[in-house]
């Protein structure tokens, strides 16, 4: 190549070379104008900033100096000044050809023009194109280039080439003609490229590029230091330098313009800055040439690999978003189109595809991503652990393929980088970290226990820990976790104070159910609830020394801790030991101990100072205690030595008497609360099944052994109807060893059942839920079983009635025995109301039998109110009598049943032929039948009209007392009926009479108002005192 002091870079040269590969070869300049095209045009047209840059960083790596760059815009003009190496005869050739590239062979991984066809993108903008440097100048002009191309066409020469640039239009690839230039790079700078711009458009296209150059561009290109950008708006200065430690920082300067003076001139006094500090880490390497033999021939020999990964430092240390003027996608080493939906900046020598927008698939790429990874891990371990899981990836879906590819390659890695650090500050992979629930304060007091737990400040529910699948230690899991744990109580009061706190910031303290707690006699169990708290004076005169026979579970005083009774321990009151678990087996369990009165002891002192007595706690009568003769017997066994059943008992009942010393001791209050008898002993429970599962309701509760319990729930269910499912005792109460009271002591044990404490469980009733949830209420156990059980004066209680009783039962029960309290009376069954005699269910038996006995007293007045009442009875509930008592001759008789009936009319009474007849009011004579299981009078007799007679009209003065009675009657003047003489008969709704007290009677039982009887024969017999009547019946 031949080179002159006016054409330094030979370019004379060049374009001869290229002017006839033309000519020799047309088809050569269509696809040198076709490139040209493609990557001014397409590709690279909004790189030329980009590619600017990189050609800088270039030239300042070659020459070995940090580099700066100035791009400036004013008007139509543009250029890119920089330091660093000057231009060569080479470069000028790189520059001019769309394939080759100077930067080819030299090696080094910090090159980043790595084709070309880059410095192509100017064409995008300008016709007119100088790039000067101090080593000289060349320019690319169109209309030179143009008239070169004509020369060399002219006269015919070249005709395929002039052809093919007809075809064109006359456009030529401007790049491909190079001419020598006398231009000069501007003052301070080593190599200036200098663009005048085509038109408006273009102006505005760069315009917009530069206000896109952002810090990003100086951590691509690590050999520049400075980028000056400068237009008519103002000027920004974006540097590089070293930060504290190895991190860098950039910084970004805005000055405005002095008023009419140009943006490349001095700057004025106003301006704003600001500083990004950077953490970055950075790998390199050397492929293996088998990776890079699907790549172009030019990257082929290219086998360094640099990568660098850069995260924005916030003031505190932790990481900071990416600043807004840095895009979210690869550099490689300049911006791509890959995006990275990362809060981190990746660098790298990733390879491009043919339009250098998108990383370029392939081995080359899987294995810099791979890289890339590991990188990434390395930047996290030079983080604060917080900070750096901001940057863990939060899903496996990525916001584009490279997104993907990287996310994935970094969850394979990630997991085993050491970038976490545990409570005590050293490194761990998060595959062995545990990230502890409760905060800093359960940490803390784990961090011993759990080596490789994290810090408490760190959220345990973070998304980054779930991703990275650390362990994490719940509560629930960390109480299982400490349960073989040999520690100090002072250690774990430390831990439940830790806890506690942070049950107040919200920890779900109920997965503590399996807490370990060391206890007082040192052992350590799992689990808070039951166990019992010291406080001070907790168990007043019993030493804790005499509460080891119960076997109690005291947690160890030291380890004591509110939030141990937030999970169900309880504070070690008398009350609270007496309901210990414990202390009932050993209560249980007492009589075969080996040594009773250590369990004795310390439970009679417990009781003494509490108000648990054996109704709270029925297990309480099974505590043994010392009786009067040396022996042992369980307390619901023993009689105080003053107590009255003493006396009342039978002398085989089995009751024993105990110890006096005991007595003595403990008072008679203490032994009484632990089921000591002073009294009858109450029975109590809840929810009491009656029926087949009676006998395991019972069970612990005592009521299995009351005596006939069995059979008042079958009079229970029979008084229910019998149902398919058993009732249900919502509160049941009783009293108990009623069966030992002996018979000529009752008058004394009534006494002790009408006091205050007992009375209830006699009188009240008994609730009972059937079975289609209806309450109803049945005479207690206790009054059921008295009932028949006891004796009043050598009387069941059911043959007596109260001095208050109703008078129709004077003559058929006898007086109860003065003074016995009318409630326990009622109770017991001692009769009062006739009412509630029937309502017993065997009441109207028990009524009919008395009814029955002859030396039973009934009169006529009675005997009429007693059949009303029984009328109401349910007939199946009751037995038929085998006598009644009946009206015969107008006297009271016992009569057969067979012989009796009941009357249903009254104008059948003269034609019974002296039958017993059943009196009573006639619309209860059905009812009362069926109950008596008698016939009906009317079912007897056959009542036929032997008689004629004659119609007649009713008196009109009787329409006065009767409205809508009969309006005619048959009139005889001798009745017959059944060939007896009779007054009146009522055959159906017909009349009959032969007397005026016979017509009234017939009137009044027609319409039903046989009241009316006396009043309408009056009427008849005197019509002109019917004023008077009237007068008379309205004062009534």
């Amino acid at each position: 190549m031949a080179l002159s002091h006016t054409d330094p870079f030979g370019t004379a040269e060049q374009r001869r070379r290229v002017l006839d590969g033309w000519a020799d070869a047309p088809a050569r300049f269509r696809e040198d104008a076709n490139a040209e095209e493609d990557y001014a045009l397409g590709a690279y047209r909004d790189r030329a900033v980009v590619e600017l840059a990189q050609n800088a960083a270039d030239a300042a790596r070659r020459a070995g100096t940090p580099g700066r760059l100035r791009l400036e815009l004013r008007g139509d003009r543009f250029s890119a000044a920089n330091t660093g190496s000057a231009l060569t005869a080479a470069g000028v050739e790189s520059l001019a050809t769309l394939r080759a590239s100077a930067k080819r062979d030299e090696g080094a991984p910090g090159s980043t023009g790595r084709f070309g066809v880059g410095f192509s993108a100017v064409a995008a903008f300008s016709d007119d194109i100088t790039a000067a440097s101090t080593t000289g100048a060349v320019r690319w002009n169109r209309d030179l280039a143009r008239a070169e191309l004509e020369a060399a066409t002219a006269d015919g020469r070249a005709p395929g080439l002039a052809e093919e640039s007809a075809r064109r239009g006359g456009h030529l690839p401007l790049l491909r003609l190079p001419f020598a230039s006398d231009a000069a790079p501007a003052a301070g700078y080593d190599t200036e490229i200098a663009l005048v711009l085509r038109d408006a458009d273009a102006a505005a296209r760069l315009r917009e590029l530069l206000e896109a150059t952002t810090p990003a561009l100086l951590l691509a290109l690590a050999d520049l230091a400075e980028i000056r950008v400068c237009t008519d708006t103002g000027e920004r200065i974006l540097t590089r330098e070293p930060g504290p430690g190895e991190d860098v920082l950039t910084r970004v300067e805005h000055r405005a313009p002095r008023s009419g003076a140009p943006a490349a001139q001095e700057p004025s006094g106003s301006s704003d800055a600001h500083t990004v500090r950077w953490r970055t880490a950075t790998r390199t390497g050397r492929f293996d040439p088998a990776v890079q033999a699907d790549r172009p021939s030019e990257e082929r020999d290219r086998l360094d690999w640099t990568l660098t990964w850069a995260v924005p430092i916030a003031p505190e240390g932790g990481a900071a978003p990416l600043p807004d003027d840095v895009a979210a996608v690869v550099h490689a080493p300049t911006p791509t189109d890959d995006t990275l939906a990362l809060p981190a900046l990746l660098i790298g020598t990733f390879p491009l595809g043919p339009d250098r927008r998108r990383v370029a698939a392939g081995p080359a790429a899987e294995a810099l991503i791979v890289e890339a990874a590991d990188t990434y891990c390395d930047l996290l371990c030079r983080l604060d652990a917080r900070a750096a899981l901001e940057l863990v990836p939060q899903s496996p879906m990525g916001s584009g393929e490279f997104d993907g590819r990287f996310r994935a390659a970094a969850a394979k890695t990630l997991p085993d980088t050491p970038f976490l650090r545990t409570a005590g500050g050293e490194p761990v992979r998060p595959r062995d970290a545990v990230a502890a629930d409760g905060g800093p304060g359960v940490v803390s007091v784990l961090s011993d226990v759990v080596a490789a737990v994290l810090p408490g400040d760190l959220n345990p529910y973070h998304p980054a820990l779930a991703q990275l699948r650390v362990r994490r230690l719940g509560l629930a899991e960390l109480a299982d976790l400490l349960g073989d744990l040999d520690r100090e109580p002072a250690w774990w009061v430390r831990l439940y104070a830790a806890l506690r706190a942070a049950g107040q910031n919200g920890a779900d303290l109920g997965e503590l159910g399996a807490l370990p707690v060391p206890l007082a006699d040192g052992r350590l169990v799992r689990g808070p609830r039951g166990l019992l708290l010291p406080a001070a004076d907790s168990f007043g005169a019993a030493e804790a020394a005499q509460l080891a026979p119960l076997g109690l579970r005291i947690v160890h005083p030291e380890a004591a801790d509110p939030l141990l009774e937030r999970l169900g321990a309880v504070e070690a009151g008398p009350s609270a030991v007496l309901a210990d678990p414990q202390t009932r087996a050993a209560v249980e369990n007492s009589l075969d101990a080996d040594s009773p009165e250590s369990v004795s002891g310390p439970v009679l002192d417990l009781v003494a100072v509490s108000d648990t007595t054996v109704d709270d706690a029925p297990w309480l009568a099974e505590l043994a205690l010392r009786d009067d003769e040396g022996g042992f017997s369980v307390a619901g066994e023993l009689l105080l030595p003053t107590s009255p059943l003493r006396e009342i008992f039978v002398d085989d009942a089995p009751f024993g008497v105990a110890a006096a010393d005991l007595v003595e001791r403990y008072g008679e209050a203490a032994l009484a609360a632990v089921g000591v008898l002073d009294s009858f002993t109450l029975v109590r429970t809840e929810d009491l099944t009656l029926g087949a599962a009676l006998e395991n309701a019972g069970s612990g509760t005592r009521v299995d052994g009351l005596d006939g319990v069995d059979e008042w729930a079958e009079d229970v269910a029979e008084r229910l109807g019998d149902p398919d499912l058993p009732p249900v005792v919502t509160e049941f109460t009783a009293v108990a060893d009623l069966e030992f009271v002996r018979e000529d002591r009752w008058p004394r044990a009534l006494e002790l059942l009408s006091g205050r404490r007992l009375r209830e469980a006699v009188t009240a009733p008994a609730r009972v839920l059937g079975e289609r949830g209806q309450v109803v209420d049945v005479p207690s156990y206790t009054a059921w079983w008295l009932r028949t059980g006891a004796a009043l004066d050598g009387r069941r209680p059911t043959d007596l009635r109260t001095a208050d009783a109703d008078t129709v039962l004077a003559g058929l029960y006898d007086p109860a025995p003065s003074g016995i309290d009318g409630g326990l009376a009622a109770a017991l069954g001692v009769r009062s109301r006739l009412a509630d005699l029937l309502a017993e269910s065997d009441g109207p038996d028990d009524l009919l039998e008395r009814m029955a006995d002859p030396a039973r007293h009934v009169d006529r007045w009675a005997l009429r109110e007693l059949w009303v009442a029984l009328a109401e009875a349910d007939a199946d509930r009751v037995s038929p009598p085998e006598r009644v008592r009946a009206v015969q001759g107008g006297a009271i008789v016992l009569a057969d049943p067979d012989d009796a009936v009941v009357v249903d009319s009254p104008d059948l009474l003269p034609l019974l032929a002296g039958r017993p007849a059943v009196l009573a009011p006639v619309h209860s004579a059905a009812a009362l039948a069926d109950v008596l299981d008698l016939a009906l009078a009317g079912e007897e007799i056959a009542g036929e009209v032997e008689s004629t007679g004659e119609v007649l009209a009713v008196p009109d003065e009787v329409a006065a007392f009767l409205p809508g009675g009969p309006l005619t009657y048959v009139h005889h003047e001798e009745l017959t009926v059944d060939g007896t003489a009779v007054e009146w008969y009522c055959d159906g709704a017909t009349g009959h009479a032969a007397t005026t007290d016979g017509l009234a009677r017939a009137l009044c039982r027609l319409a039903d108002r046989w009241e009316a009887r006396h009043l309408i024969a009056a009427v008849l017999r005197d019509p002109k005192a019917l004023p008077t009547l009237l007068a008379e019946a309205d004062l009534e």
